[in-house]
């Protein structure tokens, strides 16, 4: 009985995580988009509690649904031009897309299915977070430090996307002096 009541939830959440996902593919409305987006990530921090890893699914609510997507939604609703604009493309490449979906969903039931060693994993002892910082500081130094550095160079690119062009600023102070 209660592995029934646990699928019932699991496939609950996974549906929910599907039509909110298509949701936000598919509609028009960039407002409706952001909110069938944060459905979708509490559907996905229920899966991770599901694979007993509270601590990634505390971490999805706070950084994405917590941080990310509020500031998404505060500069959706506080820019005025983008919910008045219509956003439509006159592309619109339904086969090529398709065909990508379908070959990117076959290669990951190929490796699910046939390439992927299943592990039954024993339970730990002690706190989730005490050893992920162990082996974050420990056996995956490495791979961290890459990882900051990578953030680091994508946020310097961002601030320098972002920053005005000094061209015009200074075309404009000519004409405002004139």
């Amino acid at each position: 009985m209660q592995d029934l009541t646990y699928q019932v939830i699991f496939y609950l959440f996974a549906a929910i995580i599907v039509v909110s996902g298509a949701f936000v593919v598919f509609s028009k409305n960039i407002i409706y988009s952001a909110f069938s987006l944060l459905f979708t990530l509490f559907g996905v921090a229920a899966m991770y509690v599901f694979l007993n890893a509270d601590f990634i699914a505390v971490t999805q609510v706070v950084v994405y649904v917590g941080g990310i997507l509020v500031l998404l939604l505060f500069g959706v609703m506080l820019t005025n031009k983008i919910t008045q604009e219509k956003l439509r493309t006159d592309v619109f490449n339904f086969a090529p897309g398709l065909i990508a979906m379908l070959g990117i969903l076959a290669a990951i039931l190929y490796a699910f299915l046939y390439r992927a060693k299943w592990v039954e994993v024993a339970p730990r002892n002690g706190s989730v977070v005490e050893s992920i910082g162990y082996e974050t500081m420990s056996n995956y130094i490495l791979p961290f430090e890459i990882v900051s550095i990578l953030l680091l160079v994508a946020l310097m690119g961002a601030a320098y996307i972002a920053r005005p062009d000094r061209t015009k600023i200074t075309e404009m102070i000519r004409r405002l002096e004139n």
